[in-house]
């Protein structure tokens, strides 16, 4: 039986690697895969794990941080992290994606000059490895490029191999007009080199220059660092950029055959690591494209909800969750062994790309508008052919709150925790960014300090003063991070928010944004309900599908509801989790 299944493993391998690499004898190959990723003293796992809905629960939930968010120039920024961890979210997440903690020389991060090391700045591999001892650990893979500045680019242009061939490079005089690309940039980059002048292929900043996946070398050295990165206590892996990485001229050069079949291979190889590890792909596109990336059950474990962020907001500003629900609606559950991972803030803007065909153009622009007077910003993005588009909303989720299309109030707190509650409602797993839990302010200083947009919602908090604001039970950081967390754990406890549990979304009133969850077992109902206006909202009873001979309540507030009895009532902006057990 071993035999059989270790040999229907290395005919997968092989397999894939000949729809990415026809030319080369992929039994070498395929050998040189294994002992890249399985090196001396590691061994696989005979059989291939299973897809199943154990590998997370409704405990599961991930901040979203940088390695240095917190700092007070004393001690190192990832021991003040773990610090922080430890003392304020200790039960209220268990997972932690540190952004890129490498070194660096763009783009906070993610132009990487050497995966093999942590960035001295931040700490040492020690206190990576010390998080991810007591918290689920994601690390970034920025598998697409590298900095300019990588001695792997520096290799490349003196011609040493096998650096030689690690980057694409590409005759400017070929037609690139259907390229998909984030940036406004020119795609390619003349750089000086001993073979005389070549054009390097940069998808985001001259900085950043993509990797040459049609060279098996590169795949080869990608997974000798996965492996660096599992065994230092890594445990989920953010493929990040990962839709660009193969290139064909004239093409989009985004989602293309090979780069499904790249994704595929790490899937296989994860299934048969004996450690438990979960792929997590960064794809910011519209829904479709996103959703190829779960295949056949047989590539990421988990995609981000890119849609939620634009969407959740939109419901938030205009009081009405109508675009929200009807996208909800026809949202399929991720297919088994697999999870979506929903969040609204990260380091980088609110994506308007997901929202397209979602939002009408005219709810876009009021969007915009809407955010720009709160403080907000907004960032572009080349399109085929000529022209611009937002391509993203630079603010902090909180600050994005201060008004809605109407104006100005004095809900901004309750309107902001109704857009978290929401994430922590849906199937899937919850995901917050640090500045989304502190309720941290657009930092305006920082984006002309740093001469980029997103550095509004990339704040540095001095880690002293962040713990004033903490003691003080007024302050928004006090208030904010006190009501996600008291949610977070009483979440934690409802078999009901299982990532894999059944949802139904209802039909109940455009201002409400109501879903049903039933547990696996189907033992536990929740009716998850969000007032997403500044109106109270009345909803009679009987709307709700309560089960007559059990005893309802609404978690949140503990007061008990009576099936077909009366009405529901929910106050502007409030959410009411009503179950049948608690």
């Amino acid at each position: 039986m071993t035999h059989n299944k270790a040999a229907s493993f290395g005919a997968r391998l092989e397999q894939l690697l000949a729809q990415i690499y026809p030319e080369p004898d992929t039994g070498i190959l395929a050998t040189k895969v294994i002992e890249a990723f399985w090196p001396e003293g590691t061994h696989r796992r005979t059989r291939q794990r299973k897809p199943g809905n154990n590998m997370w629960s409704q405990r599961d939930a991930v901040l979203i941080t940088y390695g240095d968010t917190i700092t007070d120039g004393v001690n190192k920024p990832l021991e003040l992290l773990h610090d922080f961890l430890v003392t304020h979210l200790d039960g209220v997440v268990n997972g932690v994606h540190i952004l890129p903690f490498f070194p660096f020389t763009s783009d906070d991060g993610f132009a990487v000059t050497d995966y093999r090391k942590v960035n001295p700045v931040l700490g040492g591999w020690g206190d990576v490895a010390r998080i991810g001892r007591e918290f689920h650990l994601m690390s970034d893979l920025v598998l697409n490029h590298v900095s300019s500045q990588s001695p792997w680019f520096n290799e490349f242009r003196q011609g040493h191999p096998p650096y030689d061939e690690f980057f694409v490079t590409a005759d400017p005089d070929e037609d690139f007009s259907q390229v998909v690309r984030p940036r406004t940039t020119p795609l390619l980059q003349p750089v000086e080199t001993s073979d005389g002048v070549r054009n390097v292929w940069c998808t985001f900043s001259h900085d950043q220059v993509d990797l040459n996946f049609a060279n098996p070398e590169v795949l080869l050295e990608i997974l000798r660092i996965i492996r660096l990165h599992i065994d230092m206590g890594v445990r989920i892996i953010r493929l990040d950029a990962v839709a660009f990485i193969w290139k064909r001229v004239g093409t989009s050069c985004i989602h293309l055959p090979e780069t499904h079949a790249i994704v595929k291979l790490l899937r296989l190889l994860a299934d048969f690591a004996t450690e438990s590890v979960v792929l997590l792909t960064e794809t910011n596109v519209p829904k479709a494209e996103n959703l190829s990336y779960f295949g056949h059950r047989d590539e990421a474990h988990s995609v981000y909800n890119f849609p939620l962020p634009p969407l959740v907001l939109h419901a938030m500003l205009s009081g009405s969750a109508s675009y929200l629900l009807k996208w909800q609606r026809a949202m399929p559950p991720a297919p088994l062994g697999c999870a979506y991972l929903n969040f609204t803030a990260s380091h980088d803007g609110i994506g308007m790309r997901p929202a397209e065909g979602l939002l009408p153009e005219g709810e876009i622009a009021r969007m915009i508008d809407t955010v720009k007077a709160g403080g907000g910003l907004a960032s572009m993005r080349a399109l085929p052919g000529g022209g611009e588009a937002v391509y993203e909303l630079n603010t902090s989720y909180f600050d994005a709150m201060t008004q809605t299309f109407a104006g100005e109030d004095d809900l901004k707190t309750e309107r902001f925790l109704c857009s978290q509650t929401i994430v922590m409602s849906l199937e899937g797993i919850p995901a917050f960014y640090i500045h989304a839990m502190l309720a941290t302010p657009n930092d305006l200083d920082a984006v002309e300090r740093r001469g980029m947009n997103r550095a509004i919602n990339r704040h540095r908090w001095d880690y002293p003063s962040l713990r004033e604001k903490l003691a003080d039970r007024t302050s928004d950081q006090a208030r904010v991070l006190s009501a996600l967390s008291e949610r977070l754990k009483l979440r934690a406890r409802q078999p009901a928010f299982h990532p894999n549990a059944t949802q139904f979304t209802l039909s109940l009133d455009d201002r409400v944004f109501g879903i049903w969850r039933q547990s696996l077992d189907r033992t536990q109902s929740i009716f998850a309900l969000h007032n997403v206006s500044d109106q109270e909202v009345e909803l009679p009873a009987t709307a709700l599908n309560l089960i007559e001979d059990e005893a309802w309540a609404d978690l949140l507030t503990g007061e008990p509801v009576r099936p077909g009895e009366g009405a529901i009532t929910l106050a502007p902006y409030q959410c009411r989790w009503i179950a049948n057990f608690v």
